[in-house]
């Protein structure tokens, strides 16, 4: 370069330098030859340096531009407490809608004795009466499922509180056994529907981070409608006897109407509306119920997945490509008629966690309370509601312990903690019974104390485990495209053997004893027990569209794109 060009490349830099008082004025008049780089020592001058020092500058050197070129790391957003708050009131409100099954169970342990004095039945029509609405709840698990599926979550909700309300009222303004039973199967319907549609709701709404909190807000309503229905025995047991029971089973619909008024607040599920290709109405809600941004982003990327949606396709509102067959044939057949391994590992897990919730004798228990505690030396009837309330307290203060620790402890140690208390009560339950049935005639008091503790002590162990965790576990597992479905399966299973428990109790406690029937439910706790340790799986903290992959699924991402591409090569072929 010339001399010339020299002195103005020199006057370019002292421009460009002088507001920065710390570098001295003499490097920008010096030569170009001299002066030193951006990063380090000139060209010249390292020419002029040792061997080791060289070395050493350029090492340096390459330290720098390495650390120069690091991208900035990204910023990670607090957790959104207000978010935390809205899907907390999202669960509230949808699961209060299982408050109508827990009233139900609570309020008929108490009717029943006044029933069967009012209408003069038998124990074989008293036994119907009470099971028979497990059946009912049969059907309506079904139906919530195609409602839910149809209509969407969030109006299924409404329908059932709607129909548990007109079966509430049937039964208050009854006049005879036949017009009760046809109330029984109205309300049995809205119960089938509350139990399939609050936990699946529950669960698509909520963040991973709370999930098992959240979702197992519907076992706490239970708890609080089966107290509710405790509470209602004792303070109305003290009315004229035709009324005592009817006002009992009628005041019920008020819960349910309320519901029904409060819903109307509520989003609908994202991962239904996803279904529906309804991309930016679900976007809305999961920034809403996530905990950070970026979650809700993944998490819609996840269900787009899950739903077979192409990551790339991010409109408002995609077209959803029609099953061939129609896409409830499709379900049916992924979940029952030609399931995968994996599926039917999740469809195994998920109806034996429901079958041994109720085979271990929980509805006999409650449903049953006021004779068991009668079977135990306690008489009278403000003495047996008492106790009935009692052992409803208990009930609902240990499901609180769970709620809490669910998220914290996990599913499967506290499902294991919870079996084995529970068979070691009943093992308890049946020897005090069996005790107190060979002395008719003389009070035993450690007998009498024994089954009162291990009664006590076992609606706690169930509680805090089998519980609320079968319906957060059944929420769970399902793949989004037949979780519907497979929740109506194991609430359907639940209410099978409900039915089998409560409408057999009396007659198998006349068959075996009393004490006999616990000894039987302690045998399938034992089994459930060794079930649970072998085939269910921990799910704390997963997403829901990454829980197949425990069972042996394969990723569903993979399979979405995979079904994409197809889709768009006859797309192409169309055209």
């Amino acid at each position: 370069l010339s001399n010339t060009t020299n002195d103005s490349i020199a006057q370019a830099i002292q421009r460009t330098i002088s507001p920065y008082p710390s570098i001295p004025s003499s490097i920008a008049s010096a030569q170009p030859s001299q002066r030193l780089s951006v990063h380090g020592t000139s060209s010249v001058t390292k020419m002029k340096m040792s061997p080791e020092r060289k070395g050493a500058e350029d090492k340096e050197e390459g330290s720098r531009m390495a650390s120069a070129a690091l991208p900035e790391p990204e910023a990670v957003h607090p957790r959104n407490k207000g978010n935390f708050k809205y899907a907390f009131t999202c669960a509230l409100c949808a699961s209060m809608a299982t408050i109508v099954l827990g009233y139900d169970v609570g309020v008929m342990s108490g009717a029943s004795l006044y029933i069967k004095r009012d209408l003069q039945i038998t124990d074989v029509q008293l036994e119907i009466m009470m099971g028979i609405l497990s059946v009912y709840a049969l059907i309506g698990s079904f139906l919530g499922a195609r409602t839910s599926d149809w209509v969407g979550r969030r109006v299924t909700v409404v329908f059932a509180a709607a129909i548990f309300t007109t079966g509430s009222l049937l039964m208050g303004f009854a006049v005879n056994y036949a017009m009760l039973m046809v109330g029984r199967f109205v309300t049995g319907i809205g119960v089938g529907y509350a139990i399939m549609v609050a936990p699946v709701y529950t669960a698509e709404v909520s963040p991973a981070s709370a999930r098992g909190f959240l979702t197992s807000f519907t076992e706490v309503f239970i708890n609080v409608g089966i107290l509710l229905g405790y509470v209602s025995n004792y303070a109305f047991a003290r009315l004229p006897l035709h009324l005592s029971w009817r006002v009992m089973l009628g005041i019920g619909a008020v819960p349910s109407a309320l519901l029904a008024l409060m819903v109307f607040g509520m989003p609908e599920s994202p991962r239904w509306l996803v279904m529906k290709g309804r991309l930016a109405d679900a976007r809305a809600v999961l920034a809403k119920t996530s905990d950070t941004p970026e979650e809700a982003v993944e998490r819609l990327d996840q269900i787009k997945a899950a739903a077979g949606i192409p990551r790339e396709l991010d409109g408002d509102v995609v077209v959803m490509p029609k099953t061939k067959g129609g896409q409830e044939k499709q379900v049916w057949k992924e979940l029952i008629f030609s399931p995968t391994p994996a599926m039917r590992r999740i469809l195994l897990a998920a109806l034996g966690i429901h079958f041994f919730q109720q085979a271990t004798g929980s509805d006999s228990v409650v449903l049953y309370s006021p004779r068991v505690f009668q079977s135990a030396g306690i008489t009278g009837d403000n003495h047996l509601l008492g106790a009935t309330c009692a052992m409803g307290v208990m009930k609902t203060l240990f499901i609180l312990v769970a709620t809490f620790q669910l998220d914290r402890v996990g599913r499967r140690p506290l499902l294991l903690t919870s079996t084995a208390g529970m068979l070691a009560c009943l093992i308890g339950l049946g020897t005090g019974l069996t005790v107190v049935g060979r002395h008719p005639d003389a009070k035993v008091p450690w007998a009498i104390g024994l089954c009162i503790v291990s009664i006590l002590a076992y609606v706690s162990f169930f509680s805090i485990g089998l519980g609320p965790l079968t319906s957060v576990y059944t929420s769970e597992v399902f793949p989004l495209r037949v979780r519907a479905l497979g929740f109506a399966l194991g609430a359907s299973c639940n209410r099978v053997t409900s039915a089998a428990v409560s409408m057999s109790f009396l007659s198998l406690s006349k068959a075996i004893t009393i004490g006999g029937s616990f000894f039987l439910y302690a045998g399938i706790a034992a089994i459930g027990w060794i079930f649970f340790f072998t085939f269910i799986p921990e799910t704390r903290g997963l997403p829901l569209e990454e829980i197949g992959k425990l069972f042996g699924m394969t990723d569903t991402a993979v399979e979405a794109q995979d079904t994409a591409t197809k889709d768009k090569a006859k797309v192409g072929e169309m055209n």
